[in-house]
């Protein structure tokens, strides 16, 4: 154990020259280059276009660069030309490149409206058909879920991360009811996923990136129609068990044999 902990430091020190030198200047030049090739799709195409071709892109360069391994294990529980509204886990940043470079779907992200005033970030984000949400508004949140209700055609998604916010410890947080009322809204099935790993690649509240191996576990959906307005809670537990037990199986994976 000893030996391992002294590796990973030598390699932890190897990976810091190059994480400012190359991948920092690589992350900022990317990121403005696939938003201006994103700009471009929007105008001459659409913004689904732009989300498969510059969203993804951008994501699997960047995870390219750090270095992160993506696995994806789950991938026949997505049926082609479906919508659904997609809630994950969220532990690190580096969930949003797993989720744009390797679900392969048209996503369209629920984001506060605040984040509009973002230098490019929020620019991008409206051209991309992201769903921009004033939750201290009733009348904007209504007029935000018909957004969102014309936009899921085609095998569009409306993508939630349920928890609000990044784990600090690792551990799952309490879900948030908005992802659940819209999909009751918009009666699409929801699409729970499991994101692992990545709160090593890069912690929350650090700059501490080092490369590492990720794992997305795609669920079977959750029709909610089978949900009722009395066992709306019932619905949020549910989907939390089965995001929890895709974390817990692989915690059960990892530990040595024999071990309690």
């Amino acid at each position: 154990m000893a030996n391992a902990r002294t590796s990973r430091r030598i390699l932890w020190l190897l990976y810091q020259p190059y994480k400012w030198l190359v991948f920092a200047p690589l992350l900022v030049i990317s990121t403005c280059f696939f938003v201006g090739l994103g700009i471009i799709i929007v105008i001459l195409f659409d913004d689904r276009v732009a989300n498969r071709i510059a969203g993804a892109w951008w994501a699997r360069f960047n995870s390219f660069i750090t270095p992160m391994r993506v696995t994806v294990v789950g991938r026949e529980n997505v049926e082609k030309n479906r919508s659904y509204v997609v809630v994950s886990n969220h532990q690190s940043l580096y969930d949003i490149f797993v989720l744009f470079g390797w679900l392969k779907i048209d996503l369209k992200w629920v984001i506060k409206k605040e984040l509009r005033t973002f230098p490019v970030f929020g620019y991008a984000a409206e051209k991309g058909g992201n769903i921009l949400i004033d939750r201290s508004n009733p009348k904007e949140a209504y007029e935000s879920l018909e957004k969102a209700r014309q936009k899921t055609t085609g095998g569009t998604s409306i993508m939630i991360l349920p928890e609000g916010t990044r784990s600090r410890t690792g551990e799952l947080g309490e879900f948030k009811k908005g992802a659940f009322w819209l999909a009751q809204n918009l009666d699409l099935s929801i699409l729970p996923i499991t994101i692992i790993n990545t709160r090593n690649i890069l912690p929350t509240d650090t700059l501490d990136l080092f490369p590492g191996r990720a794992l997305m576990k795609i669920h079977e959906s959750v029709d909610v129609r089978r949900y009722d307005e009395g066992s709306f809670d019932r619905l949020i537990v549910d989907v939390r068990n089965i995001i929890a037990q895709g974390l817990e199986d692989y915690q059960r994976n990892q530990q040595p044999e024999g071990a309690k």
